[in-house]
């Protein structure tokens, strides 16, 4: 069980994003207008409801803009949806176990589909954290379509957030997928170079080519021009690196990601005849790829609810917590799950002190709250790419003090509820997951790397947005 089942490695810290501020102050800025708003307006209790519009912006940030409008405008509604059912739910029952029940049936519908989809970081638990928090706040039928216009407001404001840094880069997320390719690339090679082993950064410049074929492709819809076909031929030199790395010379590969970055002219390189360039394959349609997931969605459903079930039996006045523990556990493997229970549990717990020493800070008036969950807002997307557990220790007091916009509460039972619902949560997820087999699927990157002239085989190992235990992920309730 030790081997299959590890602890090493888990909670060690990998190296931040190339682009980890841009996250960061992405949320920020979609969070802070509308929360400042509701804050003049004194109407802070309304924040839940801006703050899921709002979180959208933590989405497709990789993305090239043409593709990213279209994966906003998608993650926007589905929120909105989640969110529409979750609060017609709560108004037309106060049931626990129904509720429950619900979150737990949208928990596997978000998964099969963020999964399905590749939306990316931060997946489904941002949107199942949304709707299962607002199953158990109070609702009626009439506040309904005003609550959801708050939502629809936020979310069109994050999709600007979103969007804007295109006006001044309109190719960025292509040339930095570009210049990781050839520094992956120009790594193997040097690594080969030197007679070190090579398997790590085989598998990492493997992930970095397909990552620029991605961005590249035509499917993102992004217009074909004279910067994306000097960045393809930049791909193809990459590409012919890591076919043969004992003829590639890793110093123009490094120039060339130097110059590609920012908006200086991409330099041209002579077009390789003879080389087939493998293109990243076009997604097949929705529903041939959620039948794969089905294992995935029932794990979810059969995890959350009995998640849900053993907080309520506990007489937990928040099972969402739970719930949504167990909803962020699955991955795609069993080893991957275990890692990401231990990740939770651990940041969550070292969240639950920063919140103790955070608190008497944050209940001095409602102007400090805001700026506290501000801030932490900031630290989590900061630090979530470096492991996990590192950002939960921000995220872990930013859901307590949101659950204090409509009022501030007594710290000591927030904190011993988050407590048992992190460990019920994860406790139980875990065991959903050995209950119902995980589909089997190798999750690495394959020896065989992409098509070129002198190499064999195709590309098909780990999608970029698919992780290990120190993935980049998004903000995690």
């Amino acid at each position: 069980m030790s081997s299959r089942l590890p602890l090493a490695g888990v909670l060690r810290l990998g190296r931040p994003s190339d682009i980890w501020f841009k996250p960061a102050l992405s949320v920020v800025a979609a969070v802070a207008p509308p929360n400042l708003a509701l804050l003049a307006l004194g109407r802070l209790d309304l924040a839940m409801y801006t703050m899921a519009g709002s979180l959208c912006a933590l989405y497709a940030h990789n993305r090239p803009y043409a593709a990213r409008a279209r994966a906003l405008a998608w993650v926007i509604l589905g929120m909105l949806g989640g969110l529409a059912i979750a609060l017609l739910t709560a108004s037309l029952t106060r049931s626990a176990v129904v509720l429950v029940a619900v979150g737990a049936v949208l928990a596997a519908v978000q998964k099969a589909l963020c999964d399905a989809t590749r939306i990316g970081p931060p997946g489904n638990v941002v949107l199942t954290f949304i709707s299962s928090a607002a199953l158990f706040v109070p609702q009626s039928p009439e506040r309904i379509p005003g609550h959801l216009g708050l939502a629809a407001a936020a979310g069109a404001w994050a999709w600007l957030v979103g969007m804007a840094p295109g006006l001044m880069r309109p190719h960025g997320p292509e040339r930095r997928a570009t210049a990781a390719a050839l520094n992956a690339a120009a790594a193997h090679a040097e690594a080969h170079g030197s007679g070190e082993g090579t398997a790590g950064t085989h598998d990492t410049a493997v992930i970095a080519v397909r990552a620029a074929r991605q961005a590249l492709s035509p499917s993102t819809g992004t217009p074909l021009t004279a910067t994306h076909r000097a960045l393809e031929r930049l791909v193809v030199r990459a590409e012919v690196a890591l076919a043969a790395p004992s003829d590639a010379d890793p110093a123009p590969l490094r120039d060339w990601a130097r110059q590609v970055r920012g908006n200086r002219p991409v330099p041209e390189v002579p077009h390789l005849t003879g080389v087939d360039s493998e293109l990243a394959p076009h997604p097949g349609p929705l529903w041939h790829r959620l039948r794969p997931l089905a294992p995935l969605a029932l794990r979810t459903a059969l995890g959350c609810a009995l998640a849900g079930y053993a907080s309520l039996a506990l007489g937990i006045g928040r099972p969402y917590w739970a719930l949504v523990t167990a909803a962020s556990l699955y991955q795609a493997d069993l080893a991957l799950t275990w890692g990401r229970g231990v990740q939770r549990v651990v940041g969550n717990l070292l969240g639950v002190l920063f919140f103790a020493a955070l608190v008497p800070l944050a209940h001095t008036g409602e102007v400090a709250l805001v700026l506290c969950c501000l801030a932490l807002n900031f630290g989590a997307e900061a630090l979530i790419g470096r492991n996990y557990w590192l950002g939960s220790v921000c995220v872990t007091p930013m859901a307590l003090l949101i659950t204090e916009f409509a009022g501030f509460q007594q710290p000591g039972p927030l904190i011993a509820e988050r407590v048992v619902d992190t460990l019920v949560g994860a406790l139980v997820g875990l065991a959903a997951a050995v209950v119902v087999p995980h589909r089997k699927r190798v999750v690495r990157a394959e020896r065989a790397g992409p098509r070129t002239l002198a190499a064999t085989g195709s590309s098909r190992g780990r999608h970029p947005d698919q992780g290990t235990g120190n993935t980049t992920e998004g903000v995690r309730p």
